[in-house]
């Protein structure tokens, strides 16, 4: 009578094809854990993703995609918390329930852009405020150790005192009220479990909905002394804030939506740095999202020009590296293609009868705003360089 061959095992190796040999990992073995590869060199290659197999059995956390080639150091941290509840009493965009945000569907393909009247600038007057107020608690949160998933309760919970919706929160089914984007995610950050690192530069993305109207506004953050103190995280994040700035200044009655890419590219390339094309800025009034589209980079094919009553944001995303970009298997977190390190700043606009409104402009105390380039200390002329052209 024949017998059964034993079951191959495979070999757990990150993105090994190999069938697994009798090496097992020496750590899991004290606990009783399976875990085998098919050599020596395999597990050590593997070592910087299975360890974290380690953390999960002390933790309860894990990464969700053990298996997809990251392109940096960022690895998600699951699981993600449940979702955070919204009181009745607040008033809630129709996507709330649903997923599902049918009010901006009805305007695909329309090239009309909402004017707003008095009463309605107000209204985003008043919302945008209110945006940054939430904007700002949540960097004031933000430090070494803090996990982005607490940020993420500190905003729904700022959101909530002040009588707005948080307007990520099940937009499009995003899980969270913000978005928590750090290093080599580019926007569309899920908070999760992994604590803030010294070193590290993130993105906080707030939208708010009060009134029946959206604020959009985000800024990144230097986390700890280690940051400020790296030339080429101070050259991302400072000339992402300049790019912003350079842009706003040529927004007023007349002006072409083309036209802000070709000032963010040019300021970008001068700091040798590239702009992320596969986003941009939009409309924003009663829907989150909406005509126009604000390309930020050069020779770009956006049609129409800038009236008196628009609002809209400029959100230019510059990378270290290339532009391009991939998206986690999350459907939602978008990074540098090469895993290099990129850094975001945004406005909702008013246009003015002879310039523009900043909306969500910061405050006399708000946390964060521009620093220097810090000075080469170790005699490399190529550290140096930095210093020179972020000055």
């Amino acid at each position: 009578m024949a017998t059964e061959q034993p079951a191959k095992r495979r070999c757990l190796g990150t993105e090994c094809p190999n069938d697994a040999g009798s090496l097992q990992c020496p750590t899991c073995l004290k606990v009783g854990k399976e875990s085998f590869f098919c050599s020596q060199d395999c597990f050590k290659k593997s070592w910087g993703d299975h360890k974290a197999v380690h953390k999960t059995a002390n933790t309860g956390h894990y990464n969700p995609f053990p298996t997809y080639p990251f392109t940096g150091s960022v690895r998600p941290v699951y699981p993600l918390s449940s979702r955070r509840q919204v009181p009745s009493s607040i008033k809630q965009p129709d996507y709330a329930k649903t997923g599902i945000p049918r009010s901006e569907q009805i305007f695909v393909g329309r090239n009309k852009i909402t004017i707003l009247d008095k009463q309605q600038q107000d209204a985003m007057r008043k919302v945008c405020k209110l945006g940054r107020e939430v904007l700002d608690i949540a960097a004031r949160a933000t430090k070494p150790g803090v996990t982005t998933d607490y940020i993420d309760e500190v905003v729904h919970k700022a959101c909530m005192e002040r009588d707005c919706y948080p307007s990520p929160l099940n937009y499009c089914h995003f899980p969270k009220s913000l978005c928590t984007s750090p290093n080599e995610v580019i926007c569309h950050g899920i908070p999760d479990q992994r604590p803030l690192e010294d070193g590290d530069i993130l993105n906080l993305d707030i939208s708010v909905y009060h009134g029946g109207f959206h604020a959009d506004l985000n800024e990144t953050y230097y986390v700890g002394d280690r940051a400020k103190a790296d030339p080429e995280s101070v050259r991302v994040v400072e000339t992402a804030r300049e790019c912003l700035d350079k842009s706003i200044e040529i927004v007023k009655p007349g002006m072409l939506f083309r036209d802000p890419g070709t000032v963010i590219e040019k300021h970008a390339k001068s700091r040798d740095c590239s702009v992320v094309k596969t986003y941009c800025g939009h409309g924003i009034n009663q829907l989150f999202h909406a005509t126009p589209n604000i390309p930020h980079y050069a020779k770009n094919k956006a049609v129409g020009t800038a009236r008196e009553g628009m609002c809209f944001t400029i959100e230019p995303m510059i990378c270290l590296g290339t532009h391009k970009d991939k998206t986690w298997p999350d459907d939602w977190t978008s990074v540098t293609a090469d895993g290099k390190r990129t850094a975001q700043f945004e406005h909702t606009l008013l246009v003015t009868a002879d310039g523009v409104e900043v909306l969500t402009a910061r405050l006399p105390d708000s946390p964060g705003g521009p620093i220097p380039m810090p000075s080469a200390t170790n005699g490399d002329a190529s550290a140096a360089k930095p210093a020179v052209n972020g000055s």
